[in-house]
């Protein structure tokens, strides 16, 4: 039975597990290191839509049992009612795709809200299917890494006893090769925004599971030529890749796609409750975390929530739940963190969590989330994505700390 609360496991504890981690395995890992692990040269699988979500024309009632009060037990059940949704509605086809690794995220952290062991039994048992392996049919797509932050906080919560070093051994081979990679100076690693949150947060949990800096000093380096790329140091946003740079909106403003930027701020948080207090760079990190919330909040919408353009919310219907999720995620974190002022953005959370609990249906389905995509779109009130409800769950997990410390 998991007993933490999010208070008592937040970011010092996640840090101090992963030292703790360090000293107990880094000769184990150092000797796996000099056995190659099998590649497969096979593709990995396309991205499997249908597993991942659907958008039904007739999704049932709204909940009308789903309140917005910022107590542990509102909180913890509407997290049990979106997760036994998801659970009942997708466990069948968990697979390695980024989609899911969202989704498992989440559910490690539900089980840390609602101490319900269920959910994060759920993602072992996927792990162990698929023998803590990652997909590795492109290397280096960031994509195919995601899955890595479960199996390394999976290994990090494990009981010293069962603490086996299998779990992340084919992460760190990956990792490995990653590093040891050149860089091709005709085209940037991590391209396209979203890869932010996909690999970045894999090496920095893998830097401190081995005590080792090169994947936190790899990702750095990534890190910040992608900002230099894709951050927009005057909207303090980032555009999803280069095609958008010259692209705008109805309305004449640069196109600005809700959940890359949601990815991103997840990003942050998945990072920095893992990154030394003494890194070199971790005041730039906080910066620029600090400028992206601040316009994140001025853009607000009167529900509480973001369209999928976000700077041009009159040409979208609908507000966009997986970007809103992520958002709040990272900017309850940062008023957890005393990195925001909790006067200016405790507002903004309790607005949102509020926004996002209206777009749960009686049966726990989480919809208004935006299909796979790369860019703002249309879609129907009933779109209901795993991704999402990752987003959903993990911001469930701060907001509940939140709520404890207000």
């Amino acid at each position: 039975m998991i007993t933490q609360t999010p208070k008592a496991f937040g970011a010092s504890s996640f840090r101090a597990l992963f030292m703790l981690a360090a000293f107990l395995v880094l000769a184990t890992l150092k000797s796996d290191a000099q056995t190659p692990l099998a590649q497969t040269k096979e593709a990995p699988p396309p991205v499997d839509r249908a597993a991942s979500g659907d958008s039904p024309d007739d999704p049932g009632p709204l909940a009308t049992d789903a309140s917005s009060a910022l107590t542990h037990a509102a909180i913890r059940h509407a997290v049990a009612k979106v997760a036994d949704w998801q659970l009942a509605h997708s466990e069948n086809a968990f697979n390695q795709q980024w989609t899911f690794a969202a989704l498992y995220d989440g559910l490690l952290a539900a089980s840390r809200t609602s101490g319900d062991p269920r959910y994060r039994d759920a993602v072992l048992k996927l792990a162990a299917k698929y023998d803590w392996k990652l997909l590795d049919g492109r290397f280096p797509h960031a994509d195919d890494m995601a899955l890595g932050q479960s199996y390394l906080d999976l290994y990090v919560e494990a009981p010293s006893a069962k603490r086996d070093s299998v779990r992340i051994a084919d992460t760190k081979a990956i990792l490995d090769r990653l590093v040891a990679r050149p860089d091709d100076p005709q085209k940037l690693l991590w391209w396209w925004c979203d890869a932010l949150f996909m690999a970045p947060p894999v090496l920095a949990r893998m830097s401190a599971v081995t005590a080792d800096r090169k994947y936190l000093d790899y990702m750095d380096k990534e890190w910040w030529e992608t900002s230099a790329s894709l951050y927009n140091p005057t909207e303090h946003l980032y555009f999803r890749d280069s095609r958008y740079f010259t692209q705008h909106e109805s309305n004449g403003a640069p196109i600005f796609w809700a959940r890359g930027n949601g990815w991103v701020m997840g990003a942050f948080v998945k990072v920095l409750e893992v990154m030394p207090k003494d890194y070199p760079t971790r005041a730039k990190y906080i910066a620029q975390y600090k400028e992206m919330a601040g316009k994140i909040a001025s853009i607000q919408g009167k529900d509480g929530l973001w369209r999928s353009g976000l700077l041009d919310p009159a040409s979208y219907d609908l507000p966009e739940v997986s970007g809103s999720a992520f958002f709040t995620y990272s900017i309850a974190w940062g008023i957890n963190q005393g990195i925001l002022d909790r006067a200016k953005f405790q507002p903004v959370v309790e607005k949102s969590w509020a926004g996002i609990l209206s777009h749960i249906y009686a049966d726990g389905r989480l919809g208004s989330i935006q299909p796979i995509d790369g860019a703002p779109g249309k879609f129907k009130p009933s779109a209901s994505y795993v991704y999402g409800v990752g987003g959903f769950l993990l911001a469930a997990s701060e907001v509940d700390a939140m709520a404890r410390t207000k």
